[in-house]
This record gives C-alpha cells, sequence and structure tokens, in this order.
C-alpha cells in the first residue's frame, strides 16, 4: 500500500515558478509515478511521469521544457517543478504511483491534489 500527499500549490502570477511535491509512505521507491492535473468540469490529464529509478521521464506537449518530474527514493519523495506558468497551467495536481506512462487508468495509488492557481 502507498499513500500519497501533495503539497507546494498556491498562486502565483503567470511567467512564476512552483515546486509541487508527493510525500509518499509505503514502497513508494518500487514504482513509476507520474503527476495529472484537473479543472473542474474536465477529465484528468497526464501531465508528466517518471520512472522507479528516476533517470527515464515523459511530458505532456504543452508542458516540455518548463515542468521538471524527479524523484528522491531515498526521502520517499517526487517533485513536479514548475517555470513559466501559464493561465492554462492552473488546475488541481494530482500525483500517483503505480502506472505507467500517460494513462491515468493505470495508476493506483493517487494524493487528494494540490490547487495551482496562475494569475494573468
Amino acid at each position: 500500500q502507498v499513500q500519497l500527499v501533495e503539497s507546494g500549490g498556491g498562486l502565483v502570477q503567470a511567467g512564476g515558478s512552483l515546486r509541487l511535491s508527493c510525500a509518499a509512505s509505503g514502497r513508494f521507491s518500487e514504482y513509476n509515478a507520474g503527476w495529472f492535473r484537473q479543472v473542474s468540469g474536465k477529465e484528468r490529464e497526464f501531465v508528466a511521469a517518471i520512472k522507479w529509478y528516476g533517470s527515464s521521464t515523459n511530458y505532456t506537449d504543452s508542458v516540455k521544457g518548463r515542468f521538471t518530474i524527479s524523484r528522491d527514493n531515498a526521502k520517499n519523495t517526487m517533485y513536479l517543478q514548475m517555470n513559466g506558468l501559464k493561465p492554462e497551467d492552473a488546475a488541481v495536481y494530482y500525483c500517483a504511483a503505480g502506472g505507467l506512462g500517460s494513462r491515468k487508468e493505470e495508476y493506483r495509488y493517487w494524493g487528494q491534489g494540490t490547487r495551482v492557481t496562475v494569475s494573468s
């Protein structure tokens, strides 16, 4: 069993940065993991994913070059560094584990979400 708790969301101006953290319990280091985001009334969408060993990552096209996913398995924590934030990045961000790639249906464990608001 893995439990996930996100933090680091908040209000930021367009062009600014935030770093989201996902603190995990359990055998998180054994699982691939990812970040998703959801705007009210829309489907939860893939943002980024990272393999359990950390050196393989992938991103949705809209965040490539601006967001960086990373993890520290010794701390059981995953991060999402978000730079150059745009109003369209505003959403509730969720961390997830136990899946592979961009399909949310494949992820077994989810956090409760942290809200990111971007002012223009």
